[in-house]
């Protein structure tokens, strides 16, 4: 059988979710996808990829540029900023709430069913945990602007990889949330977030001595929707393995690590 092992022992974003895949597919179907990922026409987003070398792992890192800019998902873990704080953005809608992520989704993009339907699914567990975590119905959860395209981009290339790939099932390591405290929209918090520990609730997940966020709701959000067990790398033959890279350094390479293989 087809297996996909995820290693979360550093964590997981979606960004390096992304990297990971992608080093899954050969050099020729890399570049095919990022330039069919450009086309589909999210709102400003551009996917650029480089390799990057971390504590002598090489791996793929992934920039995800909304209107030139990158947004570091890290800086405010929590995408959405309450009320009145974006005023002049363009267009009618001052936020982007759940509505609307589903009709740039289900209207304007060129995909499988499928990858639509997994892509929804994962926004709603991100939606569902920011609502708990907040105290605010589903519908008040608004992201805000860069933070909702960038999630977008991730949650979509990540959902669209793994169709590409096809494995028949999908296994994770315990979640290595790191520690300390995130600062976001709200103020300071503690690691993990209040939305990405309502994503985690019922999934294994430690913390190391590693004082930074390592897993983002995006990529709690991911794990939870597509792995269907958390534990062991199950016995298996090793095909490809590819390692998606973060943007932060420490002692030990920050990346997560996909095998994919045969079992036994």
């Amino acid at each position: 059988m087809k297996v996909m092992h995820i290693d979360c022992s550093m964590g997981a974003a979606g960004d390096m979710l992304t990297g990971a895949l992608l080093e899954l597919l050969d050099e020729d179907a890399r570049r095919c996808f990022v330039e069919e990922f450009n086309a589909l026409g999210i709102p400003g987003v551009v996917m650029e990829t480089e390799p990057s070398v971390k504590c002598g792992v090489s791996g793929t890192h992934v920039h995800i540029l909304v209107n030139g800019i990158e947004e570091d998902e890290h800086m405010h873990d929590d995408h959405h900023h309450h009320h009145n704080d974006h005023h002049h953005h363009h267009g009618h809608h001052t936020h982007n709430g759940v509505h609307e992520i589903e009709h740039i989704v289900r209207d304007h993009l060129e995909l499988p069913e499928n990858v639509k339907d997994n892509i929804l699914k994962v926004y709603d567990i991100i939606a569902d945990a920011e609502s708990r975590a907040h105290g605010v119905p589903v519908s008040d959860v608004h992201f805000h602007e860069v933070g909702t395209m960038d999630a977008i981009a991730d949650v979509t290339a990540v959902c669209m990889l793994i169709d590409r790939i096809k494995p028949q099932r999908i296994t994770a390591s315990p979640v290595n949330v790191g520690g300390g405290t995130v600062r976001c929209a709200h103020g300071v918090l503690p690691v993990p977030a209040p939305a990405t520990a309502n994503i985690l609730e019922g999934i294994p997940s430690y913390s190391g001595d590693i004082k930074s966020e390592l897993c983002t709701p995006t990529g709690a959000a991911l794990l939870r929707h597509f792995a269907d067990e958390f534990g062991d790398m199950p016995a298996m033959t090793e095909e490809r393995c590819g390692h998606g890279m973060g943007t932060k350094n420490f002692e030990r390479a920050n990346c997560v690590k996909i095998i994919l293989g045969e079992t036994l």
